[in-house]
């Protein structure tokens, strides 16, 4: 079986972090979110992997190269235009042929990965098989409306929603999907919708079953999903302190701290990660929060933030909710007046107390 990673997006709904940065590459826990989808699909016995780029795709072969570091053998498929899921899928055919395959949103973290669900393919072989979770919103989704282990009817973020079942972004097909994505017309948005492509298979009488995951999941589209995601993944990470922390600095909970970061008269408490090379003097470094690498922070508490490479931070303040691009200055002026001045780029968001 095939996998496929879908990475093509433009990540409108993360701007301005993804003015500079794919949105699949922000990272959680001091990791793309990209690399969990590509770990997920190689836990579950999938070697052989096509990733959808689209305008950001140096960007991510930079980061992901050929695969060897995963044992894959991967692909790159360019997908010109972000015109649906489905239209990936039709971009994708040569890749894929005429096995079943896996297609993952690039942008999900699924807890539990997708092994189970990869078996019960193997065992019960549907012409589609779509990974459902029970949600507290899932008007905010698309919905599956299930009778008799089978999907009836699928809506895209209906109000009210006639089900809790939401799609995760994670579904096994096999070859009759291409048949309706040739079919299926733009939607409104001028996109060809996966859950068109699937309503297309249901209508038509091919079998079309789900399967419901057990533990979280995180769609990552959104600022504060992101940061959701970072607490959740570093709700579960092993210690891990390679760097040099002095006599003054109080730690508490896990954590991890990379190679060559120093951290001196500060207080860690976890669980958090902080990258290689960093520096952090006379601060407080809060649970849930990610510090990438080459960071500087003095005289600041954080909590509950994801801190991209190359920061300095010195705020004589506290940070908390929050998520700095890379190389983001952020400081106190000295001196009077006292003032706020901001250098900020399109679609900034600054809350100042």
């Amino acid at each position: 079986m095939k996998g496929l990673i879908l990475s093509g997006g433009k990540g409108e709904r993360m701007r301005p972090l993804t003015y500079t940065s794919a949105k699949q590459l922000l990272p959680v826990a001091n990791k793309p979110v990209l690399f969990y989808a590509i770990e997920t699909l190689v836990a579950a016995g999938i070697k052989e992997i096509g990733i959808v780029v689209g305008e950001t795709k140096g960007e991510i072969i930079k980061a992901v190269g050929n695969g060897s570091r995963w044992g894959i053998n991967l692909t790159y498929i360019e997908q010109e235009t972000p015109a649906g899921l489905a239209h990936a899928l039709k971009v994708s055919r040569h890749f894929l042929g005429d096995g079943p395959f896996v297609m993952f949103l690039g942008d999900n973290i699924i807890k539990e990965g997708i092994k189970s669900f990869v078996e019960e393919y193997e065992r019960e072989k549907p012409d589609a098989l779509v990974l459902l979770s029970p949600s507290k919103h899932p008007e905010k989704f698309g919905v599956a409306v299930v009778e008799g282990g089978m999907i009836v009817k699928l809506l895209e973020k209906p109000k009210p929603p006639p089900s809790n079942l939401a799609l995760v972004g994670c579904y096994i097909f096999n070859r009759h999907v291409f048949n309706a994505c040739r079919e299926i017309k733009p939607s409104k948005r001028g996109e060809l919708e996966i859950t068109d492509a699937i309503q297309w298979l249901i209508d038509r009488g091919y079998r079309v079953s789900y399967h419901i995951i057990k533990g979280w999941w995180k769609d990552t589209g959104m600022a504060e999903d992101l940061l959701e995601a970072n607490r959740l993944v570093l709700e579960e990470i092993e210690e891990e302190i390679k760097g040099d922390i002095d006599d003054l600095t109080k730690i508490s909970g896990r954590m991890k701290i990379g190679v060559g970061s120093k951290i001196r008269n500060s207080i860690l408490r976890g669980p958090l990660v902080i990258g290689d090379n960093c520096l952090i003097e006379d601060s407080y470094i809060g649970p849930f929060t990610s510090i990438g690498n080459d960071v500087k922070v003095k005289e600041t508490e954080i909590e509950h933030s994801i801190i991209l490479d190359g920061c300095y931070i010195n705020l004589k303040g506290r940070v908390e909710d929050t998520i700095l691009g890379r190389g983001v200055v952020l400081k106190r002026t000295e001196g009077r007046p006292l003032g706020y001045k901001f250098i900020a780029g399109d679609k900034s968001i600054l809350e100042v107390i």
